[in-house]
């Protein structure tokens, strides 16, 4: 399957995985776990053996994702999460853009309205793009309660593209989970698969990804590409 660039009028972006680099930080909170027994692992090498762990962890996540929604539970969920971020001492405020999407996003923000599509909490979908500047360049952002049901529903793209002011069919929806890719396809928008983040290629194929980068950096040459 290939993109229709002539469709394209907006683009949405999930957060984790796909703007930040959540797998590196969840590999740097394990490394301390995994360096002590760096010899067990093939060429001593921990840092990989963190990632492979937080890579085999992902496939039942990204199911996981969706099964609050699936029960009806996902705003009291969302909810409970959002107040226990409020009064934690360890909020998780790492942000590391992954590399290049920065500049990419600025550069797109003069051809296209983007949006942000996420199932964090608005408060930290916020402080993300706050954080990384890239407030400037969103015009819209979806957290986890904005709309009734979150991904993998087509709520939050469906709600997005009316307030850009375009069809869900004009949308492409970015993301690196087949949650991302089944709530494009469920809105009717063409869908963009990155293997910058949680997702492997095979699940992303499976769930009919229109198509598929190695990173989202990369998806400014395949608009000038096509």
């Amino acid at each position: 399957m290939t993109i229709n660039t002539a469709r394209i009028k907006a683009i949405c972006f999930d957060i984790d995985g796909t703007l930040n680099d959540t797998d590196g930080q969840y590999v740097d909170r394990l490394l301390p776990w995994f360096s002590p027994f760096a010899f067990l692992f093939a060429g001593r090498d921990a840092q990989k053996a963190a990632r492979r762990f937080v890579m085999w962890l992902e496939a039942p996540g990204n199911y996981m994702l969706g099964v609050p929604d699936i029960l009806g539970i996902d705003h009291l969920l969302a909810g409970m999460i959002e107040r226990v971020n409020r009064f934690s001492k360890k909020k998780m405020r790492v942000f590391q853009p992954i590399e290049g999407v920065i500049e990419m996003v600025a550069r797109l923000a003069d051809q296209y309205p983007l949006a942000v599509v996420s199932a964090r909490s608005e408060e930290t979908t916020r402080e993300f793009l706050a954080h990384t500047g890239l407030d400037k360049y969103i015009s819209v952002t979806v957290g986890a309660l904005t709309v009734e049901h979150t991904k993998p529903f087509p709520d939050p793209i469906l709600y997005a593209a009316s307030k850009m002011g375009v069809s869900a069919e004009q949308c492409l929806m970015v993301g690196d989970t087949v949650v991302d890719i089944r709530a494009g396809r469920a809105a009717g928008a063409q869908t963009l698969g990155v293997l910058c983040g949680f997702g492997e290629r095979w699940e992303l194929e499976k769930a009919n990804a229109d198509a598929i980068l190695e990173t989202t950096s990369a998806l400014e040459g395949l608009l000038k590409k096509e």
